[in-house]
């Protein structure tokens, strides 16, 4: 029996092989991954030391080269009903995710070093690297402690408050504004999501969300005859893309301006139904297609300023 850190430990009952008991393996006691093991229950989220019998088995959850030797006593990302973790490949740069990002930021902020962070939230120096630099599915236990350490809460770290209005939160201590070329303000924009087109019709202005996509450069979303969208057909408009980042304080927009135009040939309107990766969230039939050429495309984003990181 050989596991990784983070990977689950499964007892299950003889007679019927139903689980009887799992847990998260939060430390090994041997370099080569072979028992006994450091594990927290996911029942009790207390950690014993376990020398695993002939009723239990490992549950892996496709980890690499685990991070930590011998001794390493923390907990590490992955869930019993979560994805497994995703690890950058050997030799690529590191790609935090979005908790880690956030983690990082707060710690920064409060003026705390990797070390106290880790030693308040009785987790390893090496894992909360780890959730720092790399995309990480970390319990619920961990983002407690780091949490409480950090003056914050899980949702905040998780990136919630979707159903509050974005930007609630405070300012960055030293905020820079910075202008966005037009490469990376295509890149942004990527290939799909949801955009707010705005149009000028007889009764005033509105500006209204849709589901777009990003086709060789043009911007193409679905809507209906005689929707607000449709007023776009036939004159110049804005579309605007943006993302907040509630918990770090900082983000990105991204504005279009270009012809509107309605797609009638039959060809390109399979083809654009065909390549797109949802179907418009407001439901109903939408089957007008409207594309938007840019002839400007310009972008901001705030972030923290670079000798204050």
């Amino acid at each position: 029996m050989r596991a990784h850190l983070g990977d689950h430990l499964v007892i299950e009952s003889p007679a019927t092989g139903a689980t009887r008991r799992d847990g998260e393996i939060v430390g090994l006691h041997h370099a080569d991954g072979t028992p006994p093991y450091d594990v927290r229950w996911s029942d009790t989220e207390q950690v014993t030391l376990v020398f695993p019998g002939p009723d239990a088995h490992i549950r892996h959850l496709g980890h690499e080269t685990p991070r930590g030797g011998p001794g390493t006593s923390a907990p590490v990302a992955g869930r019993p009903d979560g994805p497994p973790d995703t690890i950058a490949p050997a030799g690529n740069l590191p790609n935090p995710g979005d908790v880690g990002r956030r983690v990082a930021a707060e710690r920064r902020r409060r003026g705390l070093s990797r070390e106290e962070t880790a030693r308040r939230a009785r987790i390893t120096p090496d894992y909360l690297a780890y959730l720092e630099e790399q995309p990480a599915d970390p319990s619920t236990g961990t983002l407690l402690a780091l949490a409480a350490v950090l003056g914050t809460t899980v949702g905040s770290l998780r990136g919630g408050g979707t159903g509050l209005p974005p930007g609630q939160g405070s300012a960055l201590p030293h905020p820079q504004l910075l202008e966005l070329g037009p490469e990376e303000c295509l890149a942004l924009l990527s290939t799909h999501g949801v955009g707010r087109v705005a149009v000028t019709r007889p009764e005033g202005p509105a500006v209204v969300p849709v589901n777009y996509e990003v086709v060789d450069g043009t911007i193409a979303f679905r809507t209906a005859p005689r929707s607000v969208p449709a007023a776009a057909v036939g004159t110049e408009v804005a579309f605007e893309v943006d993302h907040v980042d509630e918990a770090l304080s900082q983000g990105w927009s991204v504005l279009a301006v270009g012809p509107a135009s309605v797609v009638t040939e039959p060809g390109a309107v399979r083809e654009l139904s065909r390549r797109a990766h949802s179907a418009p969230w407001a439901g109903g039939a939408r089957e007008m297609w409207v594309t938007i050429r840019p002839m400007s495309l310009t972008g901001r984003r705030i972030g923290e300023a670079e000798g204050e990181r």
